[in-house]
């Protein structure tokens, strides 16, 4: 099996949920956890091990040590033994257990981490899975700017100097927050949701021609910035172009495809005069507006056939 290119080192995971470490190998830190799916190893103590997947980490929660438990002394090392030549990242047992001594003796047998913790195993289990879908997940970076108005995760994008640093900036001073300036990391953290984020090198910084980089936490405080935000509307900058057509009622939805899914997206043309930040604020609460089930387009579009109709 090709192994994924992302992972997450161990250590960064038994760091971030205070794991225990009862026995662990040398260079235990750098072995690499390439998956966010997690296994309890009930059948598998039970010796079926035919469609075992051994990029998984391993957590035995209540049934799995009821039945080693009931196991005898022997039986139980074979057990363990025969589980742990499988070579997976580690085995974390639950709710502060003690590990069982011929547990303990397989994994030194195999040079497999042990780990134990105080939580139970279904919230570990949820809260893994949560974290490393983030970290795992599959992801693109696109030249734009991310913001949040009015609680919606707005991308703008457009070519070089359309000004969408200018009206990134212009939105922060109406109170809205700037998530990321020039790239954009967008990670597809489930099958319905893309979150954008910023690369820690240039996190909280925005550039603006003639002025330069500008620091928006120092310059706004905290409040204008954020880590990540979902990706819920494109917005599309293009300068203005007389010959071109442009959607006046918004009838038909359209939509931009980003790592297999397909995100609302508008297209607004950019030339003096217009105020783009207001603009982009009635796009955002009329996005919102969209997902509460109301659509204005279509408002009018029933009043107008409801008066053809009357009049017929």
């Amino acid at each position: 099996m090709e192994l994924p290119t992302l992972f997450v080192k161990l250590e960064e995971v038994a760091k971030e949920f205070a794991l225990n470490g009862i026995y662990l190998p040398e260079g235990w830190e750098e072995i690499k956890v390439t998956t966010s799916e997690i296994n309890r190893p009930g059948l598998e103590f039970d010796g079926y091990l035919t469609h075992f997947d051994n990029l998984r980490l391993q957590i035995v929660g209540s049934v799995e040590h009821y039945y080693l438990k009931e196991l005898g002394a022997e039986k139980r090392y074979q057990s363990c033994l025969e589980l742990f030549r499988r070579g997976f990242p580690a085995l974390i047992i639950t709710s502060g257990r003690e590990p069982f001594a011929e547990m303990i003796e397989a994994a030194k047998q195999t040079n497999t981490p042990l780990f134990s913790v105080n939580t139970t195993a279904s919230e570990l289990m949820a809260n893994i899975i949560s974290s490393l879908r983030v970290k795992l997940a599959e992801r693109i970076t696109r030249h734009g700017v991310l913001v949040e108005v009015y609680g919606e995760g707005i991308l703008l994008l457009g070519e070089s100097g359309v000004g969408k640093s200018e009206t990134a900036m212009e939105l922060l001073k109406r109170g809205h927050r700037l998530i990321a300036d020039d790239a954009v990391e967008i990670k597809k953290v489930s099958n319905k949701t893309l979150v954008g984020s910023s690369p820690d090198i240039i996190k909280h910084l925005i550039e603006l021609r003639g002025i330069g980089i500008v620091d928006v936490r120092r310059l706004f405080g905290m409040g204008a910035v954020k880590d990540s935000e979902k990706l819920d509307l494109i917005i599309n900058l293009e300068i203005w172009d007389e010959n071109a057509h442009y959607d006046r009622f918004g009838l038909e939805e359209q939509y931009t495809e980003i790592l297999g899914l397909n995100i609302p997206s508008l297209k607004i043309p950019v030339r003096p005069g217009r105020n783009l930040a207001m603009i982009i604020e009635v796009a955002a609460m009329n996005n919102r507006l969209k997902k509460m089930g109301y659509n204005s387009a279509q408002e009018l579009n029933k009043r107008l056939m409801a008066e053809y109709e009357s009049n017929l």
